[in-house]
């Protein structure tokens, strides 16, 4: 197989040249398309025994040779790296290079990795690619930081300047949550588009297959102060679908000041999201703040042309965790942004009990309303914003913590919210009861409601926040012994909200 080397470059990484083949935009459509006309076929996992069991820290000292970098020395604002199969990551990835319309297989060699004295046998010598990252100068100009990285399953993530990894977003979800167990769609094959020297983005096409559907991906990614991913994707069902995920997102949620049961730690919190953001299709402004329960909680909202969700590190303090290694308050939020009408459906948000910041126990993703019928081709466009928070914020307060604590009583739990924003500051006072009013002046009278299903809100205060600047809400929950509590907050003035929907499921 005759393989192509830069001349400048003689040692970066090899394409074939024998094997390039024209490439367009429908091309990986069409393969996605083809594949879900036909029976699934899973791949051969199995690997070399010393690559299957070489652990996560030997895995980690598996290390790809930068100098071997596609794209590496060439003037282009990107680069790529690559990962060996091994460990946990055992699916193998066909990588290509799209140049001047073809595409050329990536040739893997083990000379491209350095094994950290491993000891390889032969048969290792066509172990394959698991992934890829990219690389960009994003925090210096003459340095290329890893940007995103696209490794297990249908995994990936990225970070905007400044920030270091955390939370993950999928190329699909099915059947998460379901008793009868999940089912992973994984990534079979990559297109990297070659950029050109003044470009700020780059193209990467995927091509995705699961027992249950074959979808296409189309991503768009441009590394900088927020990193976009503009994505494009077609899912063709094999099978009706009825649990699929659509932009899913992945995070991890150990502790928080709402939520420390069980939790003797040092740190005050850990996690790398703290929330879930919703602007729903009526322009609501909703935060969900996240726990950690006892027992699996799904919740669903229900919407009709949601204009965004995601998950959001909203406390971006370090003495808001005191953690010098995780660096909790540099990790990223993840905004969803549709583009185009998704109809009728649901941003679905599962979190799962976990002992262990190591796991990933937080899912949301948004469901469509009606099931996936086989044999029909389904597209959906979105944007993914990596960043400090959701884009185009709107002028309202924002419900900056949740604290939850023992009551004066048993059966009552103490719950204060802290408020920041231009429009929640100043001097307040508040009356009992599920309504409290407050103001500054007359100008800016202002009320606060909050509702708790079958629970019973009791001593209902708002006050001035001088160090915040911006107020505190607290009541007493008397939870009449329900095992689930739905709450739900607001500051209001002259029935226009103040604040973002605070709302809050609170468990036994």
């Amino acid at each position: 197989m005759p393989l192509v080397l830069s001349a400048k470059w003689p040692w970066a990484v090899a394409l074939a040249a024998e094997d390039s083949t024209p490439f367009n935009a429908n091309m990986v459509r069409d393969k996605a398309r083809q594949l879900a006309q036909q029976s699934f076929k899973d791949q051969d996992r199995s690997l070399p025994k010393e690559l299957q069991d070489v652990g996560y820290d030997g895995y980690r000292a598996i290390r790809f040779r930068p100098e071997r970098a596609l794209w590496h020395g060439e003037g282009i604002p990107f680069e790529v790296q690559f990962f060996n199969r091994g460990f946990i990551f055992t699916d193998r990835v066909d990588i290509y290079e799209v140049s001047d319309g073809r595409a050329r297989p990536i040739v893997y060699s083990p000379d491209l990795f350095d094994f950290g004295g491993l000891k390889l046998s032969p048969e290792a010598a066509n172990a394959g690619f698991a992934g890829f990252r990219l690389h960009a100068p994003i925090n210096r100009a003459d340095y290329y930081d890893e940007v995103a990285v696209f490794l297990g399953a249908s995994y990936f993530r990225a970070v905007a300047k400044g920030q270091i990894y955390g939370l993950s977003a999928r190329g699909l979800s099915l059947q998460t949550g379901d008793p009868k167990g999940e089912e992973f769609p994984a990534f079979r094959a990559f297109w990297l588009e070659k950029p050109g020297k003044q470009t700020n983005s780059v193209v990467v096409h995927a091509l995705l297959d699961s027992k249950s559907a074959a979808a296409a991906f189309r991503f768009t990614i441009r590394p900088g102060d927020t990193t976009t991913f503009d994505v494009e994707a077609a899912v063709y069902p094999r099978v009706e679908i009825a649990q699929i995920g659509i932009g899913s997102l992945t995070s991890m949620f150990l502790f928080d000041a709402n939520d420390r049961v069980g939790i003797d730690d040092f740190r005050s919190a850990v996690h790398d999201s703290d929330g879930l953001a919703l602007r729903n299709g009526r322009g609501e402004e909703v935060w969900r703040p996240l726990s950690n329960p006892r027992d699996l909680q799904i919740s669903n909202f229900a919407d009709v042309s949601p204009r965004g969700f995601g998950l959001i590190q909203r406390d971006r303090d370090f003495h808001g965790y005191e953690d010098l290694e995780s660096r909790f308050e540099k990790r990223p939020s993840l905004w969803v942004e549709p583009i185009g009408d998704w109809g009728n459906g649901a941003v679905v948000l599962l979190e799962i009990p976990t002992k262990e910041e190591i796991h990933d126990n937080i899912v949301a993703f948004w469901r469509p309303g009606d099931p996936l019928r086989a044999k029909n081709e389904y597209t959906y466009t979105y944007r993914l914003h990596w960043g400090a928070g959701k884009p185009d914020p709107a002028a309202l307060a924002r419900f900056v913590k949740t604290r939850i604590g023992a009551g004066p009583d048993d059966g009552t739990r103490r719950v204060v919210l802290d408020v920041t924003g231009p429009n929640a500051n100043g001097a307040a006072s508040a009356t009992p009861g599920a309504t409290a009013a407050g103001s500054a002046n007359a100008a800016e009278t202002f009320r606060v409601e909050v509702t708790s299903g079958k629970a019973e809100i009791r001593n209902l205060t708002v006050a001035s926040n001088p160090v915040t600047h911006g107020r505190r809400i607290a009541f007493e929950l008397v939870t009449n012994k329900e095992p689930v509590v739905e709450l739900r907050g607001q500051l209001v003035r002259e029935d226009e909200p103040v604040s973002e929907v605070w709302i809050y499921r609170w468990t036994q």
